[in-house]
């Protein structure tokens, strides 16, 4: 957002609310990942349940890896990649849970010219949003495809 301002890494950006179970699983994954080795050029984020307080992480980024659970009436634990374009769909259906603070962010970044050069999405059907911090057994078995996703991501040349 500032002039001139040229960021080179990547962002993995995991937003939930942990204390309401699945609708955690984009920062539990993010939890997962603290420990692994990755390239030096990707930052991991818990972007909680943030959403304009978002812009200053994701401006002006090369690319954006955002974890979240999404309403997909799907079964429990199954992984969706979307485009930052598929979190708006033409139907007007909701898929984000955060989706108004997600949309709103990456809105809010192109009105101010800071929208990253790509933006990836991947979102976990959650099981279980009542009050608890453990992911449901099904979400917590995506929790690892997730990551296998993810790093695959990375791989993949911009």
């Amino acid at each position: 957002m500032q002039e001139g301002r040229v960021i080179s890494s990547i962002l993995v950006l995991g937003i939930g609310n942990i204390l309401l179970r699945d609708e955690g699983v984009g920062v539990r994954v993010i939890e997962a990942m603290q420990g692994m080795t990755l390239p030096e050029n990707v930052e991991l984020a818990d972007g909680g349940t943030s959403g304009a307080g978002l812009i200053d992480a994701i401006a002006d980024r090369p690319r954006l890896i955002v974890v979240d659970a999404i309403q997909a009436e799907a079964e429990p634990g199954t992984v969706f990649r979307l485009s930052g374009e598929d979190l708006v769909p033409q139907d007007g259906a909701a898929i984000s849970l955060h989706q108004l603070g997600l949309v709103d962010t990456l809105m809010m970044a192109k009105v101010l010219d800071c929208y990253p050069r790509e933006v990836v999405v991947f979102g976990v059907q959650p099981g279980d949003v009542c009050p608890g911090l453990d992911l449901s057994a099904e979400v917590a078995r995506a929790v690892p495809k997730v990551i296998e996703a993810i790093v695959s991501e990375l791989r993949r040349s911009p």
